[in-house]
């Protein structure tokens, strides 16, 4: 009976890697993919196709049921490129095809160093290839923990890159990006995830089958989440919004030198971009929905370091929350001013995208819905 759930899961398994893989070569709506996205998606297929091949291999051979020495083996040789194809996938599309020496060559070397000390072992024991030793085991041991390495070096390298896209996003657009990046977070999370869980998985024993089909139920969904994801993410404004934002803080550094940051306006310029500021607000350029910082930095006529310098120094994070604060200030002064608006109307005055979204940030700003606020003020809503 264990053998039969063993081996439906494995099947499930190639299944799946066969489907995702498919999913990940057929053309759908990538005539204007950028040559970054197409690596990016090439790489995650050929982790999938790997995965497929590590599965079925699994399933034809019976090494899993032959022994545990056995099984590692094979994981060990399959799932560390598995494991850096995915990293690499999605740092390209973080990194817009920028990587480093290491980021290209962790995955390799960890490889290498791994099959080094499984051949050397094999070598030593002088024993059959599917024959157990403490040698293969101490090798085997080294080996997860190399694999170990290899992720968590990634798991920085994607965690340090999603931060700077976050800041650039939130530099250059009016409104909360953070959707649009959650797949890439929660697929960081998941990668390092399953790194702690493969050692566990490649190492258990027979009697720990109950929680190893559980553990590989989770592997499964989230190996799904993340190719579904990252192709909707391929597909979607995104990536293009992404590189927008990218280009145009490069153009700001370049046009700087890198010099003009937060703290280093003069007193003139500061006094300059107030009145610039002021004189926007006053005519209503906040509640221009879809604004981003070069475009409010060119109607006040002021450079967009400047109004970035600005920004930060007037105690906002970026531009996107110096947005919201005064779309949320705009809304409140509605709300008390004109009680026979609906929510759909103040959204739409005050630049909200959406009235879900203007619901959703107004509750997390102040605490309570705008009808609330509304009651709270006395004013009486029809």
């Amino acid at each position: 009976m264990k053998t039969l759930t063993l081996e439906a899961m494995q099947f499930t398994a190639v299944v799946l890697m066969v489907l995702l893989t498919f999913k990940l070569l057929v053309p759908h709506r990538r005539s204007q993919e950028t040559v970054v996205a197409t690596t990016a998606r090439w790489l995650m297929a050929t982790a999938t196709a790997v995965l497929a091949v590590h599965f079925a291999m699994q399933l034809t051979l019976g090494l899993r049921a032959m022994g545990v020495t056995q099984s590692v083996m094979l994981n060990l040789t399959m799932l560390i490129p598995a494991s850096y194809l995915f990293s690499r996938a999605v740092l390209t599309l973080q990194r817009h095809g920028r990587l480093s020496r290491w980021d290209r060559w962790a995955g390799p070397l960890t490889w290498g160093a791994a099959m080094t000390m499984l051949l050397v072992a094999i070598l030593y024991d002088g024993q059959p290839l599917l024959s157990d030793s403490p040698q293969r085991q101490w090798a085997e041991a080294a080996g997860a923990l190399c694999y170990l390495a290899m992720q968590t070096y990634y798991s920085w390298r994607h965690t340090t890159a999603l931060r700077a896209m976050h800041r650039t996003l939130n530099d250059y657009y009016d409104s909360d990006t953070a959707g649009m990046l959650r797949w890439m977070q929660l697929s960081i999370v998941g990668l390092m995830l399953l790194a702690l869980m493969v050692p566990f998985v490649i190492f258990a024993t027979a009697e720990w089958n109950g929680l190893l089909f559980v553990i590989a139920i989770a592997i499964y969904f989230f190996i799904f989440y993340l190719v579904d994801s990252f192709c909707y993410y391929l597909t979607s404004n995104a990536p293009q919004k992404t590189l927008e934002a990218e280009e145009s803080r490069a153009e700001e550094e370049r046009a700087t030198g890198g010099q003009q940051t937060a703290g280093q306006t003069t007193r003139a310029a500061d006094e300059q971009t107030t009145k610039a500021v002021e004189q926007w607000t006053a005519r209503g350029g906040h509640r221009k929905a879809g604004i981003t910082s070069p475009v409010a930095a060119a109607e006040m006529g002021i450079p967009r370091y400047q109004l970035t310098a600005w920004v930060k120094q007037s105690g906002h994070e970026s531009f996107s929350r110096w947005m919201t604060a005064l779309r949320i200030d705009e809304a409140k002064r509605v709300l008390l001013a004109h009680p026979d608006w609906g929510s759909e109307a103040v959204a739409d005055y005050c630049g909200f995208n959406s009235r879900e979204y203007f619901h959703r940030i107004f509750k997390e700003q102040q605490g309570m819905t705008p009808a609330q606020y509304q009651r709270e003020h006395g004013v009486t809503v029809d």
